[in-house]
């Protein structure tokens, strides 16, 4: 399909991928008054593999920016408690009001990210959907200056601009045409397989581990329940894939009781989606001309359930970094860095499924200080109204 209308001559800022962490970029920058180009390569809409989960960052982020509404009016239900079963052994807790949260949400990716494009677009972002970077255009300092976009109709079109900004996955094209080296890699990575399910009742979001294996039930749009089984590579492999239904039934039946009696009258809605799992990894988050926000920079196992919240709260810090001037993308990779490293550090253990489960108790005390800290920071630094670009 021909692109409907020109490219600007020269834009601010062009952000490849329109998820949520590039049209949260998207629409911070216009916001302050850049001119912005996002692309996405899928169409208008679509889902992507996710675990919903907004812990309380991402909440925090939406309210300030005007959006929680819009995310509770699509029908997300407000999780209100959280219980972590270890065993036959479970913790129940409610969530406590702190920084103005009193509930946490899990949307669908095609609710969260579709209300953020629409934002994106309502500052002023020129969004262009099934087109994708071919390359990167480069001056003959070796700074980005630019970007080729094939249109999606045999075409390809270079475009300006003061920065490119990547926020196209843990695959990031813009992340191979900048060279970002990886400067750190985990060594853990759990498969999962997750389904959504009607008929479950919502008790809030549910955590089970046990030595080997982890899961989760968390209440999401349409009254269902996203259920997932994380396992290590190996069984996935040799017994889950190819069966995934009867394999995640199957490992409930085996491994947590409490979530097998929950799903045995529970209807499936679709078929379950396998993933074998990603290393993860924090590359170079910025360079001459270029950027990297949400899973392009930063990417960890899925088993803290931390992506979401991390893509939003990097999004903000890049967007505010952009807005200070040449030095602020320097800014950028030590505060990313700075915030990531612990959760980074608490994935990866979690992630190796090889802990007792006295282990996996304190580990999480530990993720919960990392997320507080966490939280405290965004309250205190994304208070004040950031420069205009």
């Amino acid at each position: 399909m021909p692109y409907a209308k020109p490219f600007a001559p020269h834009y601010t800022a062009i952000v490849v991928g329109a998820r949520c962490a590039g049209a949260a970029t998207a629409m911070l920058l216009a916001r302050q008054g850049a001119r912005v180009l996002m692309i996405d390569r899928d169409r208008r809409g679509t889902d992507t593999l996710s675990t919903h989960a907004l812990m309380r960052g991402a909440v925090m982020q939406l309210s300030s920016w005007g959006l929680l509404d819009k995310v509770i009016d699509a029908g997300t239900p407000a999780i209100r408690k959280t219980s972590f079963i270890y065993g036959d052994e479970a913790v129940d807790l409610d969530i406590q009001p702190s920084h103005g949260v009193d509930a946490l949400y899990a949307p669908r990716r095609y609710v969260l990210d579709s209300i953020l494009a629409d934002a994106a677009e309502a500052a002023g972002v020129d969004t262009r959907f099934e087109m994708s970077l071919r390359g990167l255009l480069t001056g003959a300092d070796g700074r980005v200056r630019g970007a080729v976009i094939d249109t999606g109709d045999g075409e390809t079109v270079p475009v300006s601009a003061d920065i490119v900004i990547g926020a196209d996955g843990k695959q990031s094209s813009v992340a191979r045409f900048a060279g970002a080296e990886v400067q750190r890699r985990a060594q853990h990575a759990t498969a999962v397989v997750y389904g959504y399910f009607d008929g479950i009742p919502d008790h809030g979001n549910r955590w089970y581990f046990t030595p080997g294996y982890a899961a989760g039930a968390i209440p999401t749009n349409n009254g269902q329940t996203c259920v997932f089984v994380s396992m290590p590579r190996l069984t996935y492999l040799e017994q889950i894939r190819g069966r995934l239904e009867a394999g995640l039934r199957g490992l409930a039946d085996d491994v947590f009781p409490d979530l097998a009696a929950r799903l045995a009258p529970a209807k499936l809605d679709r078929r379950p989606i396998g993933f074998v799992g990603h290393h993860g990894h924090l590359r170079r988050a910025a360079g001459p001309g270029w950027a990297l926000v949400g899973d392009a920079g930063y990417f960890k196992d899925q088993s803290t359930a931390h992506g979401i919240t991390d893509a939003l709260r990097d999004a903000e810090i890049l967007a505010r970094a952009v807005a200070s001037g040449p030095s602020g993308l320097a800014r950028y990779q030590e505060t990313r860095d700075a915030l990531s490293r612990g959760m980074f550090d608490v994935t990866e253990r979690i992630a190796s499924l090889d802990w007792s489960m006295d282990e996996v108790k304190r580990l999480h005390f530990r993720l919960n200080k990392v997320m507080k800290d966490e939280q405290d920071w965004m309250a205190a630094s994304f208070a004040a109204e950031p420069r205009a670009a």
